[in-house]
């Protein structure tokens, strides 16, 4: 059962809030290891793999990508929700379909600075709410939130969302990453409470 902290909710936010959660109006900060400093001069991120055509863009040429924004809640492993963000950035459509993505495609890995990595099914990276997003709430995202670019995966626990990505690789058979390896859960759902493996 969900247990809340802080003001009381309506039942209907209350109703989003996963099993073993707790609501939080702060976005608590998380992460492995150190935050990376980002030069926007030599910036890049790559599309490459089981795709037609794998590229690599520049921070300029992604600015002038078409944008999209998604209003959610996100849901990390250590138990808090956080509801009514918005982010903003460009749709993970935009990226497959210029790269082309080969029939052969089932699983994507999320490539990060200081060789994190994130892995999941190509058909949950492939929904309509998942973003390359750039900011949240209507400002920059700051270094310890990914700047300047993090994965939004709303529908998985927060680490698949992952900071400071720098490209995506599409693969014929699946690939661990980074927590995963540590005994995470690989499919994280947060409505199944698919924290940690065997659960």
């Amino acid at each position: 059962m969900s247990f809340l902290r802080g003001p009381r909710l309506s039942a209907e936010k209350k109703d989003r809030i996963p099993p073993g959660q707790y609501y939080t109006e702060k976005w608590p900060v998380l992460h492995y290891g150190s935050v990376p400093s980002t030069d926007l001069r030599t910036w890049n991120f790559r599309v490459w793999g089981e795709v037609e055509e794998p590229f690599s863009i520049t921070w300029a040429e992604f600015k002038a990508l078409p944008r999209k924004e998604v209003h959610t809640d996100i849901h990390c492993v250590t138990r808090w929700s956080r509801l009514d963000v918005d982010f903003s950035g460009v749709a993970i459509q935009t990226v497959l379909e210029r790269a082309r993505v080969k029939p052969s495609a089932r699983f994507a890995i999320a490539h990060c600075e200081q060789g994190y990595t994130t892995n999941m099914p190509l058909e949950v990276l492939d929904d309509d709410d998942v973003l390359l997003c750039d900011t949240a709430d209507g400002e920059e995202l700051t270094p310890d939130h990914g700047y300047p670019l993090r994965l939004l995966v709303p529908k998985r626990y927060f680490w698949k969302s992952a900071k400071w990505i720098r490209g995506i690789e599409l693969v014929t058979e699946d690939q661990l990453g980074f927590w995963e390896r540590y005994g995470y859960n690989n499919s994280a759902d947060p409505w199944k409470e698919e924290r940690f493996s065997g659960e």
